[in-house]
């Protein structure tokens, strides 16, 4: 037996696993999505394509994937921003630094429920420190332009600790040689910072990105803890609306289908980041 095939049969198992683990449900989900399977009814029927058809016209569906879409933007832009101006303060050498680096993961390190409860009373109309430190009566969750907003907010103060060791990390790569250089040469501030940090940051932006992006647009259990996705839906995102579908209501045939979608959306969002990662690299 050659080392190939040796080897090949140490794959084996593993891959095994990861088929049935991860390949056979998506087969799974997707032959789900082509029935009107409805438990609570005994009713299992193959419908074809009816469910794809069906979520064309349904505008809980795209009131669902506007949300998603608007939360995703916002709060990857806002992480990438504020990470960015905290990866490079962080990076600075100053007294406590690995205390404040580590201080700044707290957000992170708490689990998602934990942080959405925390948040949850912090909004309180009545009681919350908000808007007793803003002297109103904002009713965060209750409106939805304020529910949304503040459930990006929310994500926003949690995942920016990650977006920010990972450019850091970036930081630490770039050779200060180029800095001290470019400083002889006369460049300003500005100029140092576009040209130097921001052109040897691309690649560690870029997987920041797919990873912020790809989580963003699955969001579950922050917004669900928080808002539960309403009122009246409006921070209600796709993976929600696929779950009260799939759990609440039993509909397995069309909540298969929503996720399905949430499947190629996330596909199609990985597609673009990695040929935009080739073309940067």
């Amino acid at each position: 037996m050659t080392k190939r095939e040796s080897g090949s049969l140490f794959v084996i198992p593993a891959f095994i696993l990861l088929s049935l683990v991860t390949i056979y449900p998506v087969i799974y989900v997707l032959y789900l999505s082509l029935h009107r399977r409805l438990l609570i009814f005994n009713i299992s029927k193959f419908v074809g394509f009816e469910n794809y058809l069906f979520l064309l016209k349904d505008d809980r569906f795209w009131n669902a994937l506007k949300n998603t879409v608007y939360f995703t933007v916002l709060s990857v832009s806002l992480e990438l921003f504020v990470g960015l101006s905290f990866a490079v303060l962080l990076n600075r050498a100053f007294r406590l630094r690995g205390f404040v680096r580590a201080i700044v993961l707290i957000p992170w390190a708490l689990p998602t429920v934990v942080s959405a409860r925390m948040w949850e009373w912090m909004y309180n109309t009545d009681f919350g420190i908000l808007n007793y430190l803003l002297g109103s009566e904002i009713n965060w969750l209750g409106s939805p332009f304020w529910a949304m907003n503040a459930a990006i907010f929310m994500d926003v103060w949690k995942t920016t600790p990650f977006v920010a060791i990972l450019l850091i990390a970036g930081l630490q790569v770039i050779p200060q040689e180029l800095y001290q250089a470019a400083k002889i040469d006369g460049a300003g501030g500005w100029a140092i910072f576009r040209r130097i940090t921001l052109s040897l940051l691309k690649p560690v932006i870029l997987v920041v990105l797919i990873f912020r992006t790809l989580d963003a647009f699955r969001v579950f259990d922050a917004v669900y803890v928080l808002t539960g996705g309403g009122p009246a839906n409006s921070t209600e995102t796709l993976s929600i609306y696929a779950y009260k579908v799939l759990f609440q209501t039993l509909q397995f045939g069309y909540g298969s289908t929503l996720s399905v979608v949430v499947f190629l959306c996330t596909g199609i969002i990985s597609v673009f980041y990695i040929r935009v990662m080739s073309k940067v690299s």
